[in-house]
């Protein structure tokens, strides 16, 4: 450690500019594990909120929302559940009465408002009466606000935003919650008949015991969120791009190692003359690397977090502590084990060819 540190201090710029590299390459598996985290956020924080262990489904919607529809009958016979909530969605385009030309996608929720799924509200109040909504918040960011009426593309209704809350969007759209006589005039159905369910939300203690109608599934929570549409190839992708970073930030690493060393080879042969061990010159050039990479990753670190203070809200990056320190765990010991190819080239140097015996 000695040694190493004594030289960083006597070549400040040289190991300046390998940690700048370091840093904007932590820099970016950083913001991109961050991205990862907020885009899989928008598909799944609907989902999420209902903390719910399971999901009843047709058997023939594969794992869709849309495409399963149940009829009243269907969710009597689920039977050994410690908790039901049937739930009815559709998408569709919002647009404000007083300004048209602010249009935003959504998905519309129908719930009991008693039942578990039911919104938390952040601002205003529950829906009560026919055409009353709950917004996502996220369409206060888009000029929406309690009071607003509301036009839907899929009907020749309004809908009144009575309320906001929070951590609800399913697919990346905003959802908006209403009651199931409201969705039924959305839909154009008559309110007095039994209001259409795509699928009942179940909390149990063993989701294994519930029993349905074989028409019907259960699926676990998670499953179904990874069937949504893209989620999987999504979050697939760009964890791909996370590893190949990190892969591509080794082999930059272990080159930049190996170039230096050899450029001290004449050096490492002085030392070796003096009776300097090989093991004592390898654990100085990996403490080396330790710590041109702590420093790189901690101010990539820092950096990703005061970009993320400033974002704007829109984009959706999501920083999990966790996560990155696990990939500046991994960043570590990935540029640790670069720095190998640069200990045997050590190892190889003659003393006396070094210092031009």
């Amino acid at each position: 450690m000695f040694l190493a540190w004594n030289e960083i201090k006597q070549n400040k710029l040289r190991f300046i500019l390998i940690s700048s590299v370091l840093l904007l390459i932590a820099y970016l598996v950083f913001f991109l594990s961050g991205l990862v985290n907020g885009l899989a956020n928008m598909n799944r924080e609907a989902v999420d909120k209902w903390q719910a262990d399971a999901i009843i489904l047709t058997d023939e919607s594969d794992k869709s929302l849309p495409q399963s529809i149940l009829s009243t009958d269907d969710v009597s016979q689920v039977k050994n559940a410690n908790h039901l909530a049937p739930i009815a969605q559709i998408n569709a385009i919002a647009s404000r009465v007083s300004d048209e030309d602010t249009r935003q996608g959504v998905a519309i929720f129908a719930v009991q408002p008693d039942d578990f799924i039911a919104p938390n509200i952040t601002d205003g109040h529950m829906f009560g009466r026919k055409g009353d909504v709950v917004a996502a918040d996220y369409l206060k960011s888009e000029g929406f606000k309690v009071g607003d009426k509301v036009k839907l593309s899929s009907s020749d209704k309004y809908v009144t935003i009575v309320g906001f809350t929070d951590h609800a969007r399913f697919n990346a759209a905003p959802v908006l919650y209403t009651s199931f006589e409201t969705m039924q005039q959305i839909k154009g159905l008559p309110i007095e008949s039994d209001p259409l369910v795509n699928a009942v939300v179940v909390q149990s203690e063993n989701i294994s015991t519930i029993k349905v109608p074989t028409s019907l599934e259960v699926v676990e929570t998670e499953t179904f969120i990874e069937k949504l549409p893209g989620y999987a190839a999504q979050n697939i992708t760009l964890t791909l791009m996370i590893a190949f970073l990190i892969v591509i930030s080794s082999v930059i690493i272990a080159i930049f190692l190996y170039v230096l060393t050899v450029q001290k080879a004449s050096m490492f042969g002085v030392l070796k003359a003096q009776g300097i061990s090989n093991a004592y010159l390898a654990r100085s050039v990996v403490a080396q690397t330790f710590i041109l990479t702590v420093v790189g990753v901690a101010l990539g670190f820092a950096l990703t977090w005061l970009t993320g203070a400033f974002l704007p809200y829109k984009v959706p990056v999501q920083f999990d502590i966790l996560s990155m320190l696990i990939y500046a765990l991994i960043f570590i010991i990935v540029a640790i084990l670069g720095a190998v190819f640069s200990v045997l080239s050590i190892f190889k140097i003659d003393p006396l060819k070094a210092i031009g015996g």
